[in-house]
């Protein structure tokens, strides 16, 4: 990996050359803001694409709710759209080129480093307009075989249609989290100093190898994996995919609360919790915050302890209707649990999303919170309704407790 810092004039008039290139540019991302300064866009995506009246680059922008496409024809309509996004103040440009990926981060002195990655290999550039949607892990890649998700033929088994969409919309849900992220709230990794990331409750790692196959095999990221999970057949099981896929990963045995990381993964940059049960999830973001992680991925799963504490606590009025019936109250106590996780979150200087993971139809369970780390101090008003809201319900959340509930706003 080689690095340049220079000025950002020379730095995007770089990145301007890459983007315009027909030829070669497979996929650009920009991303993240720089200081003081907010763009148009939460993120935008380009590629060329061939049409029936030519080439252009199409460019989709994504404001807080949806995604906007446009395609520019080659040449002066291609140019000035690309002039408009380098105009907007992006932290982050991350290039794709069919032999190279560069990243382009803007510092607080508005400088640009660039880390430019060669690849192993060339690729071809898609640029089918009507394509289908783009698989981030061919069906044929090592690691879902390896899972038993595919067959050695490289066909997804049929009974396994359901996890490799989950895993398909993980895998999407990270790099965007990670491509907004890196640079700014998160570091830039070197293969010195890889992108830690820790998957908590991993049990047999469906979504974090399949993740980790994805950042370093598709967007050339340094990235070491470390699962923790209360079973022992779990880690042996992970060893043994891990040693098979060749993935720089170690595998500790113990509580996700109570469990003790290699010494030099005390401070894990992305920290995972897929689907664990009721307050695991609670102990898997206390040791995030803990970590102070600057990113945070989890899908919760059932919710028994809000729950039980609504079925003994009185419903305060006028929302009796909302526990009459065990279904509904079963899932409202689903509801308030992870709102007051968000809460918790933002009162200890995350930035929370709560998004859907996957189609309902795939998984009952499809709930995720990220979560990343800006160090923002909470304003008042929302630890009031915080406050006002577990007096109200008579509910105290794990989550609240494991950080030190006298006092949740704290950090």
């Amino acid at each position: 990996m080689a690095s340049t810092t220079e000025s950002l004039a020379e730095g995007l008039a770089r990145v301007r050359a890459l983007l315009l290139d027909a030829d070669t540019l497979v996929r650009a991302l920009g991303s993240g803001r720089q200081k003081g300064q907010q763009p148009q866009w939460r993120r935008v995506e380009l590629r060329w694409v061939d049409l029936k009246a030519g080439r252009h680059l199409q460019v989709t922008s994504y404001d807080a709710t949806q995604a906007h496409t446009a395609n520019h024809p080659i040449g002066d309509a291609a140019d000035a759209a690309v002039d408009a996004l380098l105009a907007e103040p992006f932290g982050n440009w991350h290039t794709e080129t069919t032999s190279q990926v560069h990243q382009l981060r803007v510092t607080k002195k508005l400088d640009a480093i660039t880390h430019t990655t060669d690849r192993a290999e060339p690729i071809t550039a898609e640029r089918a307009h009507d394509r289908e949607k783009e698989r981030l892990l061919p069906t044929d890649d090592p690691v879902l075989a390896a899972l038993g998700i595919a067959d050695q033929q490289g066909r997804i088994k049929p009974s396994r249609q359901a996890k490799y969409r989950q895993v398909e919309e993980f895998v999407r849900i990270l790099d965007s989290s990670i491509g907004d992220a890196i640079g700014s709230r998160l570091r830039t990794p070197t293969p010195d100093d890889p992108l830690r990331i820790v998957d908590l409750g991993c049990g047999n790692g469906y979504l974090t190898f399949a993740a980790h196959r994805f950042l370093t095999e598709q967007r050339n990221l340094p990235v070491r994996l470390i699962g923790v999970d209360v079973k022992q057949q779990s880690a042996d099981h992970n060893a043994r995919v891990a040693g098979d896929l060749g993935i720089d990963a170690d595998f500790v045995v113990g509580t996700i609360d109570g469990a003790s990381l290699p010494e030099r993964d005390q401070r894990p940059d992305v920290v995972l919790a897929l689907h664990a049960c009721d307050t695991a999830t609670d102990e898997a973001l206390a040791r995030a915050v803990a970590w102070q992680a600057p990113l945070v991925l989890a899908a919760p799963c059932c919710h028994h302890d809000v729950a039980a504490q609504l079925r003994a606590a009185p419903t305060p009025a006028p929302y009796s209707s909302l526990t009459r019936h065990g279904i509904l109250r079963e899932r409202f106590a689903d509801t308030l649990t992870d709102a007051l996780r968000e809460m918790l979150l933002r009162l200890r200087g995350y930035r929370v999303d709560v998004m859907q993971f996957v189609e309902s139809q795939h998984t009952p369970r499809n709930t995720l919170l990220r979560a990343v780390r800006t160090g923002a101090v909470p304003d008042a008003a929302l630890r009031q309704e915080y406050d006002d809201l577990v007096a109200a319900w008579q509910v105290t959340p794990r989550l609240a407790v494991l950080l030190g509930s006298d006092d949740p706003g704290a950090g």
